[in-house]
């Protein structure tokens, strides 16, 4: 039997209004991962409350990382994580060793 897929979960505090922030992120990484994760689950919390995680691995936490990720950091973040080999395209920049003589953002 194949392993199964990554499932992402985001945690998001319900009093701080944090869900429309959550389903955007999510809806990000489905674009751009798609068929690759088994997907993604919104759990609703209170008291501050904003974490992304993976398998039991907690890959961001607004209070420990300072804030929210934008959508960029992001998919970076579970790319190195999850899929090292996979390119992102436009949206991760440059990566070491990678370039078309072109200027980071043209």
């Amino acid at each position: 039997m194949a392993d199964p897929k990554p499932i992402i979960t985001i945690q998001y505090c319900t009093q701080c209004q944090w869900l429309l922030r959550s389903g955007w992120l999510a809806q990000e990484l489905l674009s751009t991962f798609g068929t690759e994760l088994g997907g993604v689950t919104l759990l609703p919390g209170t008291g501050g409350v904003f974490e992304i995680g993976c398998g039991g691995e907690l890959l961001w936490e607004r209070k420990r990382d300072g804030g929210f990720p934008d959508a960029r950091t992001l998919k970076n973040l579970v790319r190195d994580r999850l899929f090292p080999e996979r390119a992102l395209g436009h949206s991760e920049g440059k990566r070491s060793g990678a370039g078309d003589g072109a200027p980071e953002g043209a």
